[in-house]
């Protein structure tokens, strides 16, 4: 699957989730909740800090009792997180993922955050290509009205 990150996983204009390091817990869980992501992006001004997860809500300030109402992002964020480029393929950032064990990646161009995929968004393309795949297949084997009724 040659399929790039940028345009054919993510479209650009992905609305990005960003806060200051200084957001607290309680803000990034909310954008979270209220947006239906899994991930914050943290900056400072245009550059990438880190990234709040989920999973450092649930590693970082739950198993840690720490209050989220006062503790800042900064303090339990993932800092200075690996990134993808537009360009790179997505069964790169699938392996990458997969080998680090992320669920979410930012996308940065020219030092600038453009998007952030997830394994979602990866496995939607993926199951995409091979649905696409198993449609040609099928009208090569069985000839191209194959499927179209």
């Amino acid at each position: 699957m040659n399929r790039r990150i940028m345009p054919d996983v993510i479209a650009p204009g992905q609305q990005l989730s960003m806060l200051s390091p200084d957001a607290t817990v309680t803000e990034a869980v909310r954008l979270m909740r209220d947006r239906h992501i899994g991930a914050v992006l943290i900056l400072e001004g245009q550059k990438l800090r880190g990234i709040f997860t989920e999973r450092d809500v649930l590693t970082r300030v739950v198993a840690q009792e720490r209050d989220p109402a006062t503790t800042p992002v900064s303090d339990v964020m993932t800092p200075d997180p690996d990134t993808v480029a537009p360009d790179d393929t997505a069964i790169d950032a699938l392996d990458r993922m997969s080998t680090q064990g992320y669920r979410h990646l930012p996308v940065v161009a020219s030092e600038r955050v453009v998007a952030i995929v997830s394994i979602r968004d990866l496995y939607a393309a993926v199951r995409r290509s091979l649905e696409r795949d198993l449609r040609e297949r099928d009208a090569y084997i069985f000839g191209e009205s194959y499927g179209t009724s």
